[in-house]
């Protein structure tokens, strides 16, 4: 366990510090220069980190500056109802090559589609090794079978979507439910050292939550803890894709937001959620009216997440992080209430917000690398920080 945790710290000082030399990582992690050396001669090996330039040192042997393998990289599938994103990730976390892909609900042809659009993403980016695939799904995803257990908005059935994949693309495939996703990528790219109780919502086609809490993500029973979008809070209220009435979902999504507009607009068909962005920065107080009238549902919906969960951060993901300033004081502002005793939760958008469900798909493979791992193969904890403070009693 000591060895692998201190792996993941060096493999961390030298994402989050490269070009970096050996002595640095030493001094930074607090572990001693031999045992730094076994560590990067191991990540060397395995192609995850590689040398660079030779510093300019005023004094003494000049030092090998180290780096991560920008030359490795995976597919990250961004699977929507109607649409699919496919793309090539670094290490970085920068996306190389993006296409995208319709989605039917027949899962034999959706998937015949990706495997295409896959290979000609690959082939875009020749230089780069491939390591695996991750797709975040609009669903739960079973920890132990790795199949997709509930998608009602994804309208499939029973399908094994991974399987289907690695056959035809001789790749191995990591899946998991897009909030989720989220999640982890904020742990592995982003900004949440020190942070133990974390809640991360996407608003899509649908709603769904990733649970960060006490340093460990939650997935619960069967992978299918965190469906707070289909928590009925109006049982006279629209019928959700799950077949119950009233879900948080059916009030706070995107459809939701293009059905207000629909009753105050007749002859809206075809307007999409993008278009309703648009409008509303240009001046339509009707498209303005619908999205203020989904940013309070999503707000009041947050009352759940803080009252159950009492996290001290909110992030949200998806389109609506792109008019944060028209969406973000109104979420805010709803919320507040909620809040029982102490300070209330920070609610910021995630990281590149609509392309964040992407950055998780491609975490769900390189996630094992950093972060230690729970037996169920998830980040145990984000506290990058306190754990190189600890390794220096090793």
């Amino acid at each position: 366990m000591a060895r692998r945790i201190n792996r993941d710290i060096v493999l961390e000082l030298i994402r989050e510090n490269q070009p970096v030399s050996r002595a640095d990582l030493s001094r930074s992690s607090g572990l001693q220069r031999s045992t730094v050396s076994q560590i990067v001669e191991q990540l060397i090996r395995e192609k995850w980190v590689r040398e660079g330039p030779i510093a300019v040192s005023a004094r003494g042997r000049r030092p090998t500056m180290l780096g991560l393998n920008e030359e490795l990289g995976v597919l990250a599938i961004d699977l929507r109802p109607s649409m699919a994103t496919v793309a090539v990730v670094d290490l970085n976390g920068r996306l190389l090559s993006r296409s995208q892909v319709p989605i039917s609900s027949d899962p034999v042809a959706a998937t015949r589609l990706l495997i295409e659009c896959a290979q000609r993403v690959r082939n875009a980016v020749p230089r780069h090794s491939i390591e695996g695939i991750g797709i975040s799904l609009p669903g739960r995803v079973d920890p132990a079978t790795q199949r997709l257990i509930f998608a009602p908005n994804l309208r499939w059935p029973d399908f094994d979507l991974k399987s289907a994949i690695e056959s035809k693309m001789h790749l191995p495939v990591k899946m998991e439910n897009a909030a989720n996703a989220c999640l982890i990528a904020e742990l592995t790219f982003g900004r949440l050292d020190g942070i133990r109780n974390i809640v991360l919502v996407t608003i899509s086609e649908g709603v769904g939550t990733g649970i960060f809490a006490n340093g460990h993500l939650i997935t619960g029973d069967g992978g299918r803890a965190g469906e707070f979008g289909h928590a009925p809070i109006d049982p006279n209220g629209p019928l959700c894709a799950c077949g119950r009435c009233g879900c948080w979902e059916v009030f706070a999504s995107c459809r939701a937001a293009l059905r207000y507009y629909r009753e105050l607009q007749q002859d809206s068909n075809g307007t999409t959620f993008h278009d309703l962005l648009l409008m509303a920065e240009d001046g339509n107080l009707k498209a303005a009216a619908a999205l203020d009238r989904q940013a309070q549902q999503i707000g009041r919906g947050f009352g759940l997440l803080i009252a159950g969960l009492a996290p001290s951060m909110i992030l949200v993901a998806g389109e609506i992080t792109g008019a944060w300033s028209r969406f973000g004081p109104i979420i805010e502002r709803e919320a507040a209430g909620f809040t029982v005793a102490g300070l209330p939760p920070k609610i910021l958008p995630a990281h590149e917000g609509e392309i964040a469900r992407l950055r998780g798909a491609a975490a769900l493979v390189f996630q094992r690398h950093w972060p230690v791992r729970e037996s169920a193969d998830l980040p145990e904890t984000g506290l990058k920080k306190k754990t190189r403070k600890s390794s220096r009693k090793r």
